[in-house]
């Protein structure tokens, strides 16, 4: 009687730890079933290579002064845009004035000195043909007039070289742009050669990106280029050129050739902050062949301070934060350099995955 007892003891308590088991077990299943997971995919290789360039104005002046004078008005500061003839810088012009003032005075003496010796050359032709005076006289006559006719002819010039000259203390905008620069003050002296500011216009901008010799041979003509701007994330970062310009000439040191790609006047209302400058990435199709790209989505990657990690899901369903080291991104989709096989799976929320953990 007594082991009877003892055998349905032990039978009734291992039904209990069987159970309490089950229970346990219960809430490890549950959310591994419903995980979502990706596998990780290989992306063929020689699709698109991204590469860096920067945003360049194709049309871009440095004012700079052509007379010696002081800065005496200082119409814009950097980021105003101005029109067409616009003032922009004004110099001390007060000498030059004066100069010109002097110029005009010249002519005007040189014009009644042509007008006396036109009077006096009429009189001596009527003096020669009633022989009043010599052939010497009257040939003495005609080159006084030419002489003075000749210095009304020089000083009417110098004087139009002084007032062209009185012009160059005032700077104008030779276009409409955007001042990128003012390198000087109210007050300053401004000397021949001396920069000013700098103007660019807007409406005409390129990205310069400088490709590989390899690369740019097997450029097709008709290539599908796009045009990225990392620095914004607002989704429409994305610009087709108007224009592909593949400079003949290969630099010797770095066997790159220089690629321009014109970027459309409406691009500036896409990136707002659009300016010359400004860092882009070019991504060109390319027949090179190379190892291909591990992707995945960029909403499965973890960030925790200094770790970038996965969650990688195994063969019994618990997902484990694995550290990776990413690559280029393009569109939704990240490239892995490391950290993660082709064909394993990984969780695509983090939030959930860490839950489960």
């Amino acid at each position: 009687m007594l082991k009877k007892r003892i055998l349905c003891a032990a039978v009734l308590a291992g039904l209990l730890q069987g159970t309490t088991a089950g229970v346990a077990a219960a809430p490890d299943a549950a959310p591994a079933a419903t995980l979502v997971t990706a596998l990780v995919q290989r992306m063929g290789a020689g699709q698109t290579t991204g590469f860096d360039g920067v945003v360049e104005a194709v049309r871009q002046t440095v004012l700079a002064a052509q007379v010696a004078g002081a800065v005496v008005a200082l119409d814009v500061k950097v980021g105003d845009m101005v029109k067409a003839g616009q003032v922009l810088v004004r110099m001390d012009a007060r000498a030059a004035e004066q100069n010109t003032a002097a110029s005009e005075a010249q002519v005007q003496a040189a014009g009644a000195s042509l007008e006396m010796a036109t009077k006096d050359l009429e009189r001596q032709k009527q003096l020669f043909q009633k022989n009043y005076i010599s052939q010497a006289a009257l040939e003495r006559a005609e080159t006084q007039f030419r002489l003075t006719q000749a210095q009304v002819v020089s000083q009417r010039a110098q004087a139009g070289a002084t007032r062209t000259q009185s012009g160059f203390f005032v700077v104008k905008a030779p276009y409409a742009g955007i001042v990128s620069d003012v390198p000087v003050a109210l007050g300053d002296m401004a000397m021949p050669g001396r920069p000013l500011l700098t103007l660019y216009d807007p409406a005409a901008l390129r990205v310069t990106v400088a490709v590989p010799q390899s690369v740019a041979a097997g450029l097709p003509a008709e290539a599908s280029i796009k045009v990225q701007f990392p620095g914004f994330s607002t989704g429409r970062d994305w610009v087709k050129p108007s224009s592909v310009n593949l400079l003949p000439a290969v630099d010797p040191g770095t066997h790159t050739v220089q690629l321009r790609l014109g970027l459309p006047p409406q691009s500036a209302g896409v990136i707002p902050a659009l300016a010359p400058g400004l860092f882009a990435r070019a991504w060109l199709p390319t027949n090179e062949e190379g190892p291909a790209r591990m992707e995945v989505p960029v909403g499965a990657v973890v960030r925790h301070a200094e770790m970038t990690g996965l969650y990688v899901v195994g063969p019994d369903g618990h997902p484990v934060l694995r550290q990776v080291r990413l690559g280029s991104m393009q569109g939704d989709r990240v490239e892995i350099l490391s950290g993660v096989s082709v064909g394993e799976r990984i969780a695509l929320d983090p939030q959930a995955a860490a839950r489960v953990r």
